[in-house]
């Protein structure tokens, strides 16, 4: 059976494309070789992280598979793109991601939804600020469970709209609001507001990949393995130049999602070579070792539409893209876990 591994996870954010998530984190349970000790995510990647958690606790692994199956699940059946005779065909159909995503950008919920986004603020065109994952969220996770002491500890990302800052909610700080806010794209919902518990003052959040996507530093100070899986959502290469104006946006948006992760992975490299060199002593900083989980191919086929699109179909094609990804890492590199990176830091940036 091999040897028992520990590891961290970092799991991105990126709408229904969380699902991909789902898959890798499905497999990744099966295998009873490997303890997860911490949980960094971000938006769908904060929303995996809880559904594991609470199942978890519930009912060790086989609890937080089905917690996973059951929160997707749910989760298929809302979208903010409401047309149901595009859903009912598109799940009864279930075309390749590509068409998929070309028939999403062009129907008219999704242009009418990217319309209104462009030209008015969530505070005029959602006065009422009606969130559709509120309800699933309150309704389908236990939070004393995604609290809990027992399994993973959980780190979720919001950005500070004030300051422009990181926050990290963990432990009892972790609740329906945090997640949401996790998960707050500013040109559809409304800020959410958290009270902090330090100044009883309410702060507004932003989703967390603007400033972390995931924040990898919490699992530096806070977990004993130096392993990081990084589950990846947002596509870090994109061979085609974007032409189009939503396109354009989402690459932006994409780029702008993956700085941040780029800008942690980078200082990570910088001092693996230091402890390379000498320059700093061995135990004086975590030499952190770093593994992706990512299909590049099948993302560079979705688009920004798919990503609010979260149709049947859809999820369990990425559902079972990522299980296939993490079946392959866990063959090929199982034995690496502990031991050494399976990310050519140094390839990635010189």
């Amino acid at each position: 059976m091999g040897s028992r591994k520990v590891i961290n996870l970092a799991l991105q954010g990126g709408g229904a494309h969380g699902a991909f998530t789902w898959g890798a984190l499905d497999r990744l349970l099966q295998d009873t070789r490997i303890e997860i000790e911490g949980i960094t995510a971000t938006s769908a990647g904060a929303m995996n992280a809880a559904a594991l958690k609470a199942g978890w606790v519930a009912g060790g692994r086989e609890g937080a598979r089905a917690m996973l199956s059951d929160f997707w699940t749910e989760i298929s059946a809302h979208t903010v793109v409401p047309n149901d005779a595009l859903q009912g065909w598109l799940s009864a159909t279930s075309p390749a991601p590509e068409i998929f995503s070309r028939i999403v950008a062009m129907s008219p919920g999704y242009f009418t939804l990217d319309t209104l986004s462009r030209l008015f603020s969530p505070y005029e065109f959602n006065p009422l600020n009606f969130h559709p994952l509120r309800p699933v969220v309150t309704r389908m996770l236990d939070f004393d469970k995604v609290c809990a002491d027992p399994g993973p500890r959980l780190f979720i990302s919001a950005t500070n709209v004030r300051s422009g800052k990181i926050k990290i909610f963990s432990g009892k700080d972790i609740s329906p609001d945090v997640l949401l806010a996790s998960a707050c794209l500013p040109t559809l919902y409304q800020a959410v507001e958290i009270e902090d518990p330090d100044t009883g003052l309410l702060e507004a959040y932003w989703d967390g990949g603007y400033m972390g996507n995931p924040a990898l530093f919490p699992l530096f100070y806070e977990t004993q393995t130096a392993d990081i899986m990084i589950v990846h959502i947002n596509p870090i290469y994109r061979e085609d130049l974007p032409t189009s104006a939503s396109d354009i946006l989402n690459r932006i948006n994409e780029i702008s999602f993956n700085s941040s992760l780029l800008r942690e992975l980078r200082s990570i490299d910088f001092v693996q070579r230091l402890l390379e060199h000498g320059k700093l002593s061995k135990g004086s900083m975590k030499n952190v070792l770093i593994h992706s989980i990512m299909d590049d191919t099948l993302m560079n086929k979705l688009s920004a539409g798919t990503k609010m699109t979260p149709n049947r179909g859809l999820l369990e094609t990425l559902r079972d893209a990522g299980a296939a990804r993490m079946d392959s890492f866990l063959a090929t590199h199982f034995d690496a876990l502990n031991t050494h990176g399976t990310v050519d830091l140094r390839a990635m940036f010189d």
